[in-house]
């Protein structure tokens, strides 16, 4: 009786991991790695639905299989190299992902787990999917990122294209001031250097039948412009004025008043200077407090910022400057600097604050905002052109990987 039960379990074992067997097996052995069956028909069905999703007429299923055959191969040689390389994703990062992707859909990440697996999906699989795709992307960067450079004339260059100019350029508002002869716009040119105000100047001057409306042309694109204009115009800031420029009808001054359009960009500034001083093995916490608040005193009795920066700031940037730091936006400094910075009042020493540079006090000389649209449209030139030569260079990469892999293809049926 024993041996028949042993004899009866053995032959269930073996009905078992036959099933496993039928149900998922190894269908590609790619290098070091391997696809299941069960992958290729997941990723059948996925893109099979995707595609009706789309309205989009499926080729054969012959074909279809054997392109998402080279997509899973092509993907794993990713996850091997990044393997190689000890690339890893954290579940905090991944975590944040998915909070990410969850507040995209207006859901907390909760609510999306939910939602998910209420449409009879497996979150944990999705994890993992996201995971290796995460990795793949690392991946990439990592073989093509470094390769590509993008010149200062490949971005003029294109920035010169229709495409460009369509997409990235901005609409511009226009003032004008038009006069008969070279010497009324030479001192009409004057005026404004000297601060004269412009409007003044158009109605009391001005000839061109816009006179009536301030002088403002039509919203346009600096491509629709008159060559001269465009030329005077091009990448000037909010508020330039021209010198009198020449045209048949006679000579213009030209005043750039607004711009519109997705990339147009403005950015507080504040220019500022400051004293560090950091605690060290020679100078504890409170005498470094101590000599800060020492120097922060002499100046507020009439001693000179440059010179006592020079002497004693510990920052190695600015000291040698005087302790100025130049004009600076938001979001390059430590988040207690810029606190400072924002709320510092025009020519008046902050109190001293504490970073995790060491312990400072600033003074902002001046605030302004700055029209930063020209350097907005060159950081998305380079965009586009970074991912298309990214695009091609992955392209050419992952061919040759594929090219040089092992592949076996299992025969299933």
């Amino acid at each position: 009786m024993k041996n028949l039960f042993v004899a009866t379990s053995l032959s269930m074992s073996i009905s078992i991991f036959a099933a496993i067997d039928v149900l998922d097996r190894v269908a590609i052995i790619v290098d070091e790695g391997v696809i299941m069956e069960s992958q290729l028909q997941d990723r059948l069905q996925n893109t099979k639905i995707r595609l009706a999703e789309q309205n989009i007429q499926p080729p054969s299923e012959e074909q279809l299989l054997d392109e998402i055959k080279e997509q899973l191969i092509i993907e794993e040689l990713q996850l091997q190299r990044g393997r190689d390389a000890g690339v890893r994703i954290s579940d905090g990062e991944l975590n944040q992902t998915f909070i990410r992707i969850a507040q995209n859909n207006g859901l907390s990440l909760e609510e999306f787990i939910v939602n998910y697996e209420d449409s009879g999906q497996s979150y944990e699989k999705l994890r993992e999917e996201i995971r290796n795709d995460m990795v793949i992307q690392r991946v990439q960067q990592g073989m093509v990122g470094n390769a590509i450079n993008i010149t200062q004339q490949e971005i003029d260059g294109f920035l010169q294209t229709d495409e460009a100019i369509e997409q990235l350029t901005p609409e511009l508002l226009v003032r004008q001031i038009q006069v008969a002869t070279r010497l009324e716009a030479d001192n009409i040119y004057q005026d404004i250097q000297s601060g004269m105000d412009f409007l003044t100047l158009v109605e009391e001057y001005s000839i061109n039948r816009n006179k009536n409306n301030g002088g403002l042309m039509p919203w346009r694109k600096i491509s629709a412009m008159p060559t001269v204009y465009a030329e005077a115009l091009t990448k000037q800031p909010l508020g330039f004025v021209s010198s009198p420029i020449q045209t048949g009808a006679g000579f213009n001054i030209l005043k750039l008043e607004d711009k519109r359009g997705p990339l147009v960009t403005f950015e507080e500034q504040w220019n500022v200077r400051h004293i560090l001083i950091a605690p060290s093995e020679i100078l504890d916490l409170d005498s470094t407090k101590a000599l800060l608040t020492e120097i922060r005193d002499n100046i507020l009795n009439g001693a000179d910022f440059g010179e006592l920066a020079r002497e004693y700031s510990e920052d190695p940037g600015s000291a040698s400057q005087g302790g100025e730091l130049d004009w600076l936006p938001r979001g390059v400094t430590a988040p207690e600097f810029e606190a400072a910075m924002v709320n510092a009042e025009i020519n008046v020493l902050s109190p001293i604050f504490e970073t995790q540079f060491g312990f400072h006090f600033l003074e902002v000389l001046d605030k302004r905002t700055e029209d930063i649209t020209d350097i907005t449209i060159e950081d998305r030139a380079y965009s586009v052109l970074f991912a298309r030569k990214f695009d091609e260079e992955l392209e050419n990469t992952l061919r040759s990987m594929r090219a040089e892999a092992f592949v076996e293809f299992k025969n299933l049926y």
